[in-house]
């Protein structure tokens, strides 16, 4: 979709970042052994930290928390081929994105993120990043954009999040992830950014 802005046509992506964007997971997985805990058997099949944990569900949730908040969450890499193709969308095909993201409260946290993204995708790329508290449902949130974006792209790799999206106005698409092997919803399912890429620039 696209909008006006000071008479000039500018094509805009929404999209969710951590397991998207950045690989929230690998780093975490990190740190959460340096914390002293270990992966659960068939954790890649499993969502949720306290399920890939096997730990309680508020451990998880503090453990979360404090991870987002620390600098760690300021040096994620980047998410499978994202950097080249969300470079590639950007810079060839013009689009900008608007990253919609349940990350922290915290501003340092904030700031590392936004630092974060423009570091691997360009200081441009991301016309706004709207950092919710850690876990925040977006439902409000994307309801409240639907007035400027009503109809553009909404990536999200949680498949009530992607659904949420469909629901509401969006045209969404879900990450592949092992946990959503079998996800099924009003969202296409693609595995990497050239499958966004393909299906954006195809159209």
């Amino acid at each position: 979709m696209m909008t006006y802005m000071n008479g000039l046509k500018t094509k805009y992506i929404l999209t969710d970042i951590d397991g998207v964007v950045l690989d929230w997971e690998e780093s975490f997985v990190v740190w959460m052994e340096h914390m002293g805990h270990t992966l659960a058997d068939g954790y890649q099949y499993k969502y949720g930290v306290d399920k890939r944990f096997g730990i309680t569900k508020p451990v998880s949730d503090q453990l979360v928390r404090q991870f987002n908040a620390s600098a760690a969450i300021g040096f994620l890499p980047p998410m499978r081929d994202a950097q080249y193709y969300v470079k590639l969308l950007h810079e060839k095909h013009k689009y900008k994105f608007i990253a919609v993201t349940s990350l922290s409260l915290d501003p340092y946290a904030q700031k590392l993120r936004k630092r974060n993204l423009a570091k691997l995708f360009g200081k441009n790329t991301f016309e706004d990043v709207i950092c919710l508290d850690t876990g925040a449902d977006k439902d409000e949130v994307l309801i409240n954009l639907l007035d400027k974006y009503q109809g553009c792209y909404w990536i999200e790799d949680k498949v009530v999040n992607a659904q949420l999206g469909a629901d509401v106005g969006y045209d969404a698409i879900l990450m592949e992830h092992g946990h959503s092997l079998k996800a099924k919803g009003d969202f296409k399912v693609v595995k990497n950014w050239e499958g966004i890429y393909n299906e954006i620039v195809g159209k």
